[in-house]
């Protein structure tokens, strides 16, 4: 099969054959026809995780094909020819204190397709058979692929906040994750207030559901949201720590901002402004297989689909340049051919 790997931290991406790998106790060889490319494949590019990504590694955790092989002892109903994607959830250990609480995404020996085992970036994959999720059929692979990070993400994070139909939700950063949370937030019912420096993507903005813009050079964002009485949650996409924490004061009372963007810059956060108005900061991780499907379903039944871009498999490199320049619009995606 053809594989697209990274030999060694910071080594540039190469484009090889490997043998068609076998599935082993629990585990299934998935066909693969899609897989998105995301910000976070850079921990196996540059080898962030240190010593838990085996290097050479295939990068990839945004997968959508179809089984091809069950190992021994795979249980469930999976046979081969069934649709199914596989996130960053790529499975978790089931006895660690998270996994007996049934927390399995903040598992401690949780695995990540693409960063501590090979991921999609290949025409084929070997995964656990617990970080599957079924693909509905009008989904396409491509429009599936990045629901399974971005999408699961921030419609996880929505649903698992205090937010409620008619609540004001605002999302700052209309890119790959929060294009789809302005989307998420509006099918949801919400009241929907997109942020973004400058005016280019207002009109964007609206067209996926938000009711309001509002331009953080041109104005205050926290000053601004506060204006309109305040968000119960906030969607943080962005990597600007500082930005981020500005948005603290347009929080209404016990509201929740939401941190899912990989800010490179510390959050700096005056505690008052938490205290008074009894808000919170929290992250939020991806999900499970099973919060995977959920939010495949969910897109399927309300027409959530993402801004993407193709390209095929040899073209790994130039995808991964494409989207770390923040030149994608909004996701880029492989396409196999299989």
């Amino acid at each position: 099969m053809r594989a697209v790997q990274v030999p060694q931290a910071g080594g540039d991406f190469e484009l090889v054959e490997r043998d068609l790998p076998e599935p082993g106790e629990g585990e299934v060889r998935v066909t693969v026809q899609a897989c998105g490319v995301c910000h976070s494949d850079m921990f196996a590019k540059e080898g962030v995780m240190g010593d838990a990504t085996p290097f050479p590694i295939v990068p990839g955790h945004e997968i959508v094909g179809v089984v091809d092989a069950l190992g021994a002892g795979v249980r469930g109903d999976w046979k081969p020819g069934d649709r199914v994607g596989v996130g960053w959830f790529g499975g978790a250990c089931y006895h660690c204190e998270s996994c007996r609480r049934g927390d399995f995404i903040t598992c401690a020996n949780g695995r990540i397709p693409g960063v501590t085992f090979d991921g999609g970036y290949a025409d084929a994959v070997v995964v656990p058979a617990d970080a599957l999720a079924r693909v509905p059929e009008e989904l396409s692979a491509e429009e599936a692929a990045p629901l399974l990070c971005a999408g699961v993400t921030t419609f996880h994070a929505l649903r698992s906040s205090v937010v409620r139909p008619g609540d004001r939700v605002a999302v700052m950063g209309i890119g790959g994750l929060g294009h789809l949370a302005i989307q998420f937030a509006a099918r949801m019912g919400c009241e929907v207030v997109a942020i973004s420096r400058g005016t280019a993507k207002a009109d964007l903005a609206k067209q996926l559901g938000a009711h309001v813009h509002v331009d953080s050079q041109a104005s205050d964002p926290g000053e601004a949201l506060a204006a309109m009485g305040g968000a119960t949650v906030i969607v943080a996409t962005a990597t600007d720590g500082g930005a981020i924490s500005a948005l603290v004061p347009g929080l209404a009372p016990r509201g929740q901002l939401i941190v899912v963007g990989a800010a490179e810059t510390p959050l700096t956060i005056d505690a008052m402004s938490l205290i008074g108005p009894a808000a919170q900061v929290a992250g939020h991780p991806s999900g499970t297989s099973k919060d995977s499907e959920d939010t495949l379903n969910f897109s399927r039944i309300t027409g959530v689909r993402p801004m993407i871009e193709t390209m095929p498999l040899e073209k790994a490199a130039e995808a991964y340049a494409k989207m770390m320049a923040n030149d994608a619009r909004f996701r880029m995606v492989l396409t196999t051919g299989n």
